[in-house]
């Protein structure tokens, strides 16, 4: 049986409210920092693009995670 809440809560926009893009702002901004240091250290390779990407997936979720639950 699907499971419906979970599926609009999934696929509805959530419009930020309250102190929500104050949280976005923060975690955009230490994911970044973390970007900045797997660019710095990491060799231009398969792996470090691979990392960048997982940083990237990692903030869209967090993001999605305040934005969904709060």
């Amino acid at each position: 049986m699907p499971n419906i809440p979970d599926i609009e809560k999934r696929f509805t926009y959530h419009a930020p409210k309250g102190d929500q893009p104050i949280k976005y702002e923060a975690m955009r901004t230490a994911f970044k920092d973390l970007a900045y240091l797997v660019e710095h250290y990491c060799p231009d390779s398969r792996e470090r693009s691979l990392a960048l990407t997982k940083v990237e997936e990692a903030v869209m979720w967090a993001n999605a995670a305040i934005a969904r639950n709060e």
